[in-house]
């Protein structure tokens, strides 16, 4: 618990805790000292967002061909838009009932509600059309420059200190238009090039390192003798009561193309065995009666969220179980080497390896994951890959099972065709896959800690009188 002290005569307006932090307090002093600038000396005009009336819905949503992109805070980052997975509405909503938050090119975007950072800004790019929900606002600025000096203070860590202070809510903190124009903005352009210059140097790291990602299961395949065709769904194929497996009656799992998957894999070079026949333990753990929300020390235990998309484990952010439970399941214990595979949930089928390197000696698993470890003359990180690889998503995939909560079970994993070279062969690609995965791993590392310096030099151009 944090303890202070705040005197009447330092009052101003707020009488919560939060406001008065000593950290906040300090830094706000610090950049009132070096201007008298606020954020609302900058604004032309501020509108928020919304979401339409429900009367609507039916013409709310359409595709990109004939929409306008609808921004949530999810596609409003420090690096610019991600349009990735943006929603559209049509232009009739766009024009008529959400007119007031229309967005245009060099408009400044913020974040005003929400867990995680606040203020988070965005400038709209040369010729942009838009629009946004209820969690942002849209502010003209005197143009371009003016836009992006904003955006990329307000996203330095002083901005996004500054900007907390101001928020006002619990779990959900908002800023209001009046706090939102009280922020303090040292208005220094040589900033915005020194970041433009690292995000463009990140995403090119960060590409190069997918990339080497992406390769890895051509390579395995192209090891294995393995040439798959394209599968695509069918909408039209008949089933034979016959043909029945698993007890399975939902017509998904019937794709021809998991027949052609199969034929596929059994024309290889090498044998086949099933997941369980190469397996020493498949199994998934447990968690304490109540959950581990209120554990914040102990053993950690790892689900479903810390199997990374690039297959390594997470160290940070972890959730912990007490030590006398875990020596209770000393079962679902994890070593090195050992493979997870995600059971259930959004991530159904995410897998990722332990790594040698990884820095907890005692760590466990939750119910949401298995832990696959191998026998021994088996090379985990060749099982790692293959269960990682097209040929094992889509067997994961065929065995989902589920309405709102999706999962995998035990004997249907088991089932898992693997094509299993010699020692020799096995070894060859599982070094191959290490390398690139470390190779990967670097070039990531790289460009955090690239951004990482920018940030340091952005502050201290920032915080120089």
């Amino acid at each position: 618990m944090e303890c202070f002290a705040v005197y009447s005569n330092e009052i101003e307006g707020r009488i919560d805790c939060h406001f008065y932090k000593p950290e906040f307090t300090k830094l706000d002093k610090r950049i009132r000292s070096i201007t008298s600038k606020k954020l609302g000396d900058f604004i032309i005009s501020i509108s928020g967002g919304a979401t339409p009336d429900i009367k609507e819905s039916e013409h709310y949503y359409t595709n990109a061909a004939e929409g306008i992109p609808f921004l949530r805070v999810q596609n409003v980052t420090p690096e610019g838009f991600n349009l990735q997975k943006v929603k559209f509405i049509n232009k009739r909503t766009h024009n008529e009932s959400l007119k007031r938050s229309q967005v245009k090119e060099f408009n400044l975007l913020t974040k005003i509600t929400g867990v995680g950072r606040m203020a988070i800004s965005s400038v709209a790019p040369n010729n942009f059309i838009g629009n946004i929900n209820q969690h942002l606002v849209v502010i003209q600025t005197q143009g371009e420059e003016v836009s992006k000096v904003i955006a990329t203070f307000l996203n330095s860590d002083i901005g996004e200190k500054l900007a907390s202070k101001r928020s006002t809510g619990g779990t959900r903190p908002a800023l209001d238009y009046k706090a939102l124009k009280s922020i303090p903005i040292v208005f220094k352009p040589e900033i915005v090039q020194i970041m433009i210059n690292a995000y463009k140097i990140k995403k090119q790291k960060e590409a190069e390192a997918q990339q080497l990602l992406d390769s890895i299961d051509e390579f395995v395949l192209n090891e294995l003798g393995i040439e798959l065709p394209e599968f695509k769904d069918k909408m039209c194929y008949t089933v034979n009561s016959e043909e029945i497996e698993n007890n399975r009656l939902d017509s998904y799992y019937y794709q021809p193309k998991f027949e052609e998957m199969d034929n596929v894999i059994e024309k290889g070079k090498y044998v086949i065995k099933e997941l369980k026949e190469i397996a020493d333990k498949l199994l998934s753990g447990r968690r304490p009666k109540g959950g581990v929300r209120q554990i914040s020390e102990g053993i950690p235990s790892l689900g479903g969220e810390h199997v990374l998309d690039d297959g390594s484990i997470a160290t940070i952010n972890l959730k912990y179980i007490p030590f006398d439970f875990h020596e209770n399941i000393l079962s679902s214990k994890i070593y090195k080497k050992d493979i997870l595979i995600v059971k259930d949930g959004a991530t159904t089928g995410k897998v990722g390896i332990v790594p040698e390197n990884y820095p907890f000696e005692e760590t466990n698993i939750n119910e949401h994951v298995f832990l696959l470890r191998v026998k021994e003359g088996i090379n985990p990180y060749y099982i790692f890959s293959l269960t990682k690889s097209q040929i094992g998503q889509m067997q994961i995939n065929r065995d989902i099972t589920g309405g709102t909560i999706m999962g995998i079970i035990r004997e249907t994993t088991e089932s898992i065709k693997i094509p299993l070279p010699p020692s020799e062969i096995q070894n060859k690609i599982a070094e191959e896959v290490k390398r690139r995965m470390q190779k990967a791993e670097r070039l990531q590392k790289e460009a955090k800690q690239l951004l990482e310096e920018a940030k340091e030099k952005v502050e201290e151009i920032i915080l120089s009188e």
